[in-house]
Parts: structure tokens; sequence; C-alpha cells
């Protein structure tokens, strides 16, 4: 009679999902833990010239823990969105796509066309290997799949367009690829879905996020973010709400995952992209089989306004509010200080030939640094140092604070990690149960007990 040993683990044990006790951090490692990172601009698998591993441990070595990854169903021009160095827009042919080259010359963004019956053998490597030195080094891969088009020239490059690959196809409005009207595109979506999926089943520090931005290229208008600027009714002054078609897509994305890992040893969670800025979500909002809820440039009341939904909520893309790194260490202080479990700061100061992220500045909508990642480490070592799972946004404990915001994260009675900011000197009034504490102040930029 063979007897395994209590130790024993498996394949599932060690998978990356949410903690038991409490669904708005993740069980990792054996350990509560939330998601904090400044990473590069997607492109790590899909740009063959960049050094992913320089680039992972230049994130390791400031205690982050997480990147996001696309997944070569999508890919920018350079110059696109006025990104210099863009790590998802490779150099001419360097482009790697899951799907194999054609003898076809003809690909808008350089090279050989696609040929969509047959997959690319060196994608898929790459693609493992990444996961695989990743989750050596301590790191989250989040994989999104598919990613919205945003306008023509971003169809121009598509490997699913038509005029890129050779197999064929009558889709001409990219605002229907990613929705269940997309014609002959959807089994190829499915088959990629499935391929993924299967690759990285090994792999215990992988999640997948269905569609980055959804409501770019399918939306219905939201509230405005501040009523008084009601001359400017769009980005950024309103919140764009993913269309129920684009939800539907999402849902059979969802199923498509589930369906293939049911035979697999591994079950991996699922994100969806909701919203940016912040958003009361529905019931009807989230796809089936969807644990975590992303949003982009958010505010803290996406991660309050949505605690009750029993999800993970996440931040994973910054932007568009400058480049100081004090403006994105503030709002990754104040949305994990909220509830949030994922924070992503999109660091443009990584690019090919510069994956330790040290240079100088590079034109884009948004920031990013060495000293920007350091200040990040900071904040991650810090909620690490409490019990996560026991932990949970208090808005009761802090009763008065003169000149400043405060956000407080609580295990009642026995820990608390309060957030301020604004204006000094203050005194903080508390509600604290009858007891003895001791208390700390932290300087957030160079992490000092001051």
């Amino acid at each position: 009679m063979l007897v395994a040993p209590l130790s024993a683990q498996s394949p599932a044990d060690d998978t990356l999902r949410l903690h038991p006790d409490n669904p708005h951090y993740f069980l990792w490692r054996g350990k509560a833990t939330a998601l904090i990172t400044s990473a590069e601009h997607y492109g790590a698998v899909l740009n063959r010239d960049f050094d992913f591993r320089k680039y992972l441990d230049a994130i390791a070595a400031d205690g982050l823990n997480y990147t996001r990854i696309f997944t070569g169903s999508y890919v920018e021009k350079p110059g696109a969105f006025n990104i210099a160095r863009n790590t998802l827009a490779p150099a001419e042919g360097r482009f790697l796509a899951p799907w194999a080259r054609s003898s076809t010359p003809g690909y808008a963004g350089g090279g050989e066309k696609f040929d969509l019956d047959r997959w690319n053998p060196e994608f898929f490597a790459r693609l493992r290997e990444f996961a695989a030195e990743a989750d050596r080094r301590g790191i989250v891969v989040e994989a999104t799949l598919f990613c919205s088009i945003y306008n023509d020239t971003g169809w121009s490059v598509n490997p699913l367009n038509p005029a890129n690959h050779v197999n064929g196809g009558k889709l001409g409005d990219w605002r229907k690829l990613n929705t269940l009207g997309n014609g002959d595109v959807l089994a190829r979506q499915e088959a990629l879905t499935r391929r993924i999926v299967a690759e990285l089943n090994g792999a215990a520090n992988v999640f997948y996020e269905i569609q980055n931005e959804p409501w770019a290229d399918n939306q219905t208008m939201g509230d405005a973010i501040n009523p008084y600027v009601m001359n400017v009714r769009g980005f950024p002054n309103a919140v764009e709400i993913t269309a129920a078609a684009s939800v539907e897509w999402q849902a059979r994305v969802a199923a498509w995952i589930a369906d293939a890992e049911r035979a697999l040893p591994r079950k991996h969670i699922v994100a969806q992209n909701i919203a940016n800025f912040r958003l009361a979500v529905r019931e009807s909002d989230i796809a089936p089989g969807v644990s975590i809820l992303n949003f982009h440039y958010a505010y803290p009341e996406a991660a309050t306004w949505n605690l009750g939904l029993g999800k993970l909520l996440g931040y994973d893309e910054t932007g568009f509010a400058g480049s100081a790194d004090a403006t994105y260490r503030g709002v990754a202080w104040a949305f994990v200080l909220a509830g949030g479990a994922i924070y992503n700061n999109l660091d443009y100061s990584f690019s090919v030939g510069r994956e330790d992220g040290v240079g100088p500045a590079t034109a884009a909508p948004g920031g990013g640094s060495a000293a920007l990642r350091r200040q990040l480490g900071v904040l991650s070592k810090f909620v690490h140092s409490f019990d996560l799972a026991a932990m949970s946004p208090d808005f009761s404990v802090v009763k008065n604070s003169p000149g400043v915001v405060t956000r407080t994260l609580s295990a009642p009675g026995k820990a608390y990690a309060i957030y301020a900011v604004g204006r000094s000197p203050t005194r903080l009034s508390l509600a604290l149960p009858e007891g003895t504490y001791i208390a700390e102040w932290l300087n957030v930029a160079p992490g000092e007990i001051v």
C-alpha cells in the first residue's frame, strides 16, 4: 500500500488563488498577498528584442511581485499613443505572434502575412519561459488575452485583420472584433484562448485577464467625473461603461478558459477589466466566472464602492496624470489602503536596451522610474507586514484628521494601517478599543520611520 505524506501538494494547492478567508486578497505561497508593481508596457513576450530576464531582475530587486503581459493578439505601431520606445511596438520583423508566418509578403507591420491555421512554437516557448522565470523570482503574471483596437491605425497592424493573414475572412469593422458578431474570427479567438491556457497550465503564478479596456471599442457613457466641467464629456471626464455586447463576448471567453482547464491540473483566476476611474459595478456588468475586477486610472472609490461584491479589486494601469513619481506613489497608497489588492504603475522607463528601467525619461502619457519602483517596494513591504487575511477597510477608526484625508485597513483591536495625505502638522483622533498600542509614523517615500 502506498501512503502519500501529509505535506504532498497537488498542482492546484500552490496555484495563485483568492484567499479563502478574505477574497479581497490572494493566497500566494501560503500567505495573504497583494500584488504591487511598476511594470513595462506589456510587450515583454511578444517583442523579440526585449530582454525579459533583465527586466524581471529589476522589478524583483525592489520587492515588487507582479507584471502584466499581452499575449500576441494585439500589437501597436511605433509611435502609437505618442509613446517613444514602446515595448508593445516591436521593430519591423521583431513582432512575435502566436501564429506562424506564411510565405506571402504583405503584413502591414513588416514581413510575411500570418497563417492563422498554424501556431508559432517560438512564441509559446517564450511565453512559458517568461512565466517560469517570473515564478523563480516570486513574480505573478497577469496574462491579458485580448485588447480593444481603438482606431484604424491599431487595426492596420493587427494579425486578425484579414489584410494581414492568408486565411480569408470578411471582418471589416474592428469595433466588432471582440463581440459575438465577429464572424469567423470567433473560432480563431477560441482556439487561441484554449492554446494559451493549455501552454500555461503548468504555471502556478498566472492569472488571466479577458480583454484590455473593452469599453474603448464598445461602450455606453456613464457619469461625468467632475459635473462642473460638463463641456468635457468624454475621456478623461466621464466613465465609459462596457456595452452589453462586449460583456456577452467576455462571458464566452471566460467559459472557454473554464472548459479548457476542466481536465487540466491547475485552475487559474480570471479577471475582467471594468472601467476607467471608478464605477459602482452591477452584477450584470460582470462576466460569469470572473473573480477580479480591474480598473484603469482608478480612484480609491473603485475599491470602496465595490467591496460588497466579494471580488478582488485591482488597479492594473496608471497614466494620463503627468510623470511625477509622487503622483503615482500617492494613488498606489490610496487605492491599496482603500481595499485594493492589485496595483500596477505602467512604467515607461523600461524599453528595449533599457530593461533595467534606468535612464533618461521617455516621452509617454505616464511615468515610471527606478526611484518610484523603490517607493512602491516600501508600500509592498508595509502592507505585507500585516496579516492581510484579517484586514479590511475601516471607516470608523479615524474620528478626526484635520488637514489630511485618511484611508484605513484594520483588524479591529489588533492592527491598524492608516494612510494620511494632506497638510501637516496634524493630530489624528482615533476610536480604538481599550488597550495598549504602539504607533509608528512612516515617511512613505524613503520608507523611514520618523
